[in-house]
């Protein structure tokens, strides 16, 4: 198996969880009201962020992952902590901040599966306090890389790194790190695999269909996946070319954590010696999983469980 560093975000999730007074109006929550007060159903306390969705899914499929985030010092932090020694998760390389753990409150509808995700990044909120030179005595095969909150200068840095110590990376950018077009795609000849939706990859090339933007994409890195939600997605490792559909059609539950859980997915199969289309049926059943379940962790696989065929050809 591999050793998997992850870096990117922690935080702690609440939900609250309600059937029938988070009633969405045109993206409004028309039943709550300043000043009122709202019974909700269902209280839930999770851990969440990028980085911790990510590893989870490496330490359930057998690899060794190594957490670097930044948490604070308190309650929520501690929580953390704990999630992270049950899962068996490296947390030796966290740094503490001054500030508050990053929360999230999470108002979901139970009925349609809707939420709104009102969150505090806190310690999350910044990434330049965590050194490149921790990859020396790490020695990951492998940097997941989720959004630093658009700090492209620590971005370059841990790639350049990475590149230098012959560590691959998968790279899985936000919506902060879109917005330096220029940055981004300089960053992309260090990245292994690259993982966007369909409307994240319209903002770094031009194209409209999947196959156009896969198409220019591909002039950057060798692996490339686009997701397009219930329209499944598109994928190449180089040399072939796949598109494919949804694992399952399930009821959505909750679908906090689902790319985390499909990229995380994705690398853990590969990093465990599985082909790129078996990989990608893995990327998709673990996204399945967690979206049919409440909270970003609850679903993710272990890599042991027998999968079906899904719809997926080469194109």
């Amino acid at each position: 198996m591999a050793r998997i560093a992850a870096l990117g975000s922690s935080l702690q999730d609440i939900y609250l969880v309600d059937h029938d007074d988070l009633v969405s109006d045109s993206g409004k929550y028309e039943r709550i009201h300043i000043g009122t007060k709202v019974d909700i159903d269902k209280v839930s306390y999770e851990v969440g962020g990028g980085a911790t969705n990510a590893a989870t899914t490496f330490v359930r499929h057998g690899h060794e992952a190594i957490l670097l985030s930044n948490i604070g010092r308190d309650i929520a932090g501690e929580a953390i902590l704990k999630c992270l020694d049950e899962e068996g998760i490296d947390n030796s390389y966290l740094c503490y901040s001054k500030d508050s753990t990053g929360c999230s409150v999470i108002l979901l509808d139970s009925k349609s599966g809707e939420r709104t995700i009102l969150t505090h990044r806190g310690a999350s909120a910044r990434f330049d306090n965590i050194s490149e030179k921790c990859l020396d005595m790490i020695s990951p095969d492998w940097l997941y890389v989720t959004t630093l909150r658009g700090d492209m200068a620590t971005l370059e840095r841990f790639f350049k790194k990475a590149k230098k110590l012959d560590i691959k990376i998968m790279f899985n950018p936000g919506e902060l790190e879109l917005k330096h077009k220029r940055n981004l795609t300089k960053l992309l000849e260090y990245v292994d695999v690259l993982l966007v939706n369909k409307r994240e990859a319209a903002e770094i090339v031009p194209g409209k269909t999947l196959t156009e933007l896969l198409s220019r994409l591909k002039n950057y890195l060798r692996m490339v996946i686009i997701t397009d939600g219930q329209m499944g997605a598109i994928a190449t490792d180089g040399a072939k070319t796949f598109r494919f559909g949804l694992y399952e059609d399930l009821k959505v539950v909750d679908t906090t954590g689902a790319g985390d859980a499909f990229g995380s997915g994705f690398l853990a199969a590969l990093a465990a010696g599985k082909s790129f289309g078996d990989s990608l049926t893995f990327a998709s059943a673990n996204s399945t999983s967690v979206v049919s379940k409440l909270g970003a962790k609850t679903g993710i696989l272990t890599g042991r469980e027998r999968l079906h065929q899904m719809p997926i050809q080469e194109v």
